[in-house]
């Protein structure tokens, strides 16, 4: 049965599901009738719509990127995408489709944002997402880039500064509609950061359908933010954590469960948004360890895109996988059938849709708008809203900081992150800004790079467009490590514990690797200025905090000594460029791949 062509009329809930899930979330209005169909007493299935995103980061404004489709026609296309008014519509066109919905989000609606969200402590994209009607978000890792006092700041409203940026600095913040779940993470004393599970259930009675969700970040955050912001808190094993939540929800009632999880997994060969070629990815090791009784997992943090339906877990049978990518660029459509008598879900499936927005100019040309996907206006509102944030932050997005030869594009990954020559150029900014310190090398991790660099035609670079490059406000941190600790920590990068990227050399390194060798053995030379990197001898190296102290799972660098802390990686590249009336780009081949 499909349901009638109507938006949701949300009632208040009751308490019954409220009191047999103690320690779980509800939304306000969570309440919504089953389909027309159901209630007279019609055979048919009722149908849920749940509709999900991921790692929208603060994404206010398109992106100026593109998602790779297959057009129906035996074409692939680039697709322009994304931006929150763009998006807003997209969840609008879904709710319509479904008369009984709920919007949720799988972790970083916040952090790594554009500029106009960011100097506002991301209350902006807070707002965006309560405008969209998001009900749910599991906690993600850069949800924790600012401390987990800020992060209930966000949850709750108020004015409370936690971090050098004044709070509330155009408006008063009233905080999330939505309900942040962290079912994995624990305070010192073991009480709960955020609540483990929220619940939402649609008509009453006989009719009343209830979909449980359970919400949680990944367990090695702690390697992903730096040690002062998760202080004190704990994250537990991700499958245990959903094992535990799952029955809970279960045995009170719920009809179906949904797992709303920052992790996440990619796929091989042509890009397909809704395809699940090869999947891999750390989020398969927590799908084969679960018990039965979870249906839907919506899942996030590697910002790929993919509809699976797995089912290597030979107890839970297969479990619909989904990932809308990043920047809101995509909104997967979940659709739950279940019996209207017995209230058995009898069958999900799913589809990412396209938030097409305007075209744009990339580094490789312009990316026309495509008459093979849908096409979406941007809604009034929520326009207006984000114009309000970007006017505000105009001085300084607009403000030149020099001038490039050509344009830098943020490297696709392939198997394995390179920085390319963006990523070159950002080491050669820190290198240069830590000289005085006795740098004599300097590593970017390309996973670190969130957008291309695309001068204007004169080759005028903004304030605006290197932030949006590298948002982080990292310090950079110089400090001492033999020949044989760089060789070591640059194979962690390589090695099969997770996802492979190559570390960017600044001027003067050359670090060649080889994937067909034995995991811990892909490093096959390093020079510097034309000499290999002697084991046993000492050289000044630096890289962002981040990565100093273990981040993206280079634990090698905390073996680091004699350190220095110097500049803002941010303040480093804008000196960069303008030291020099034109910045030409690196062109050489810093990290050869052998083939």
């Amino acid at each position: 049965m499909t349901l009638p062509f109507t938006r949701s009329l949300p009632l208040l809930t009751t308490s019954l599901m409220a009191a047999l899930l103690a320690g779980c979330a509800t939304t306000p209005g969570t309440r919504q009738p089953a389909s027309p169909a159901a209630s007279s007493g019609q055979a048919g299935p009722i149908e849920v719509g749940v509709i999900a995103i991921n790692d929208f980061h603060g994404a206010l404004e398109p992106p100026n990127q593109s998602v790779d489709a297959p057009d129906g026609h035996g074409n692939e296309v680039s697709v322009p995408a994304g931006g929150g008014a763009w998006l807003a519509s997209a969840v609008d066109s879904l709710k319509a489709r479904h008369a009984n919905n709920v919007v949720v989000a799988a972790g970083d609606l916040t952090s790594a944002s554009q500029l106009a969200s960011s100097l506002y402590l991301d209350e902006p994209a807070v707002g965006v997402m309560n405008r969209v009607g998001v009900e749910f978000n599991a906690v993600g890792n850069h949800e924790f880039d600012r401390g987990w006092q800020e992060l209930r700041r966000l949850q709750n409203g108020g004015c409370e500064k936690n971090t050098r940026l004044q709070p509330c600095q155009l408006e008063p913040f009233k905080g999330a509609n939505y309900k942040y779940l962290a079912a994995s993470t624990t305070l010192a004393d073991g009480s709960p950061l955020f609540p483990a599970t929220g619940v939402k259930t649609f008509g009453e009675g006989k009719d009343r359908i209830t979909v449980g969700f359970v919400g949680l970040s990944l367990k090695s955050v702690p390697t992903l933010v730096a040690p002062d912001r998760v202080a004190g808190l704990k994250f537990a094993d991700e499958a245990d954590t959903i094992n535990r939540a799952a029955g809970q929800l279960k045995a009170a009632g719920a009809d179906a469960v949904v797992v709303l999880i920052h992790q996440g997994g990619r796929t091989a060969g042509t890009p397909d948004p809704n395809g699940c070629n090869e999947m891999t990815g750390d989020i398969q090791p927590i799908l084969d360890r679960l018990n039965p009784g979870v249906d839907v997992v919506v899942s996030g943090h590697t910002h790929w895109a993919y509809v699976c339906d797995y089912g290597a877990n030979p107890r839970t049978g297969p479990i619909l996988l989904t990932s809308a990518g990043v920047y809101g660029k995509l909104v997967t459509d979940i659709t739950l059938r279940f019996d209207p008598v017995t209230h058995k879900l009898l069958g999900r499936q799913a589809s990412n849709l396209i938030v097409q927005s305007p075209a744009y100019k990339s580094a490789k040309g312009e990316v026309p708008n495509s008459d093979a996907f849908p096409r979406f206006q941007p809604r009034e509102d929520v326009a207006a809203y984000i114009q309000r944030y970007k006017d505000a932050s105009l001085h300084l997005v607009a403000r030149p900081v020099g001038r490039l030869s050509g344009p830098l594009a943020k490297e696709e990954e392939n198997g394995v992150g390179k920085g390319g020559a963006l990523g070159n150029l950002i080491a050669d900014s820190q290198l240069a800004a830590t000289r005085k310190a006795g740098a004599q090398i300097a590593f970017l991790n390309p996973f670190g790079i969130r957008t291309s660099l695309i001068p204007a035609a004169d080759g005028t670079v903004t304030f605006g467009q290197i932030y949006a490059v590298e948002p982080f406000n990292n310090e950079i941190v110089t400090m001492s490590l033999t020949g044989a600790q760089i060789r070591a920590t640059l194979e962690q990068g390589l090695d099969d514990s997770g996802d492979k990227q190559i570390l960017a050399p600044s001027q003067g390194m050359r670090v060649a690797f080889d994937m067909r060798r034995p995991s811990g053995a892909r490093i096959t030379g390093i020079t510097l200025d034309g000499k290999p990197l002697d084991p046993a001898k000492s050289y000044r190296v630096s890289v962002v905090n981040f990565l100093a102290e273990g981040g993206d799972g280079f634990s090698g660098f905390a073996q680091g000594t004699e350190r220095t802390r110097g500049a803002i990686d941010l303040e480093a590249l804008e000196d960069w460029l303008s030291a020099v009336p034109l910045r030409k780009v690196p062109e050489d081949d810093r990290t050869p791949e052998a083939r």
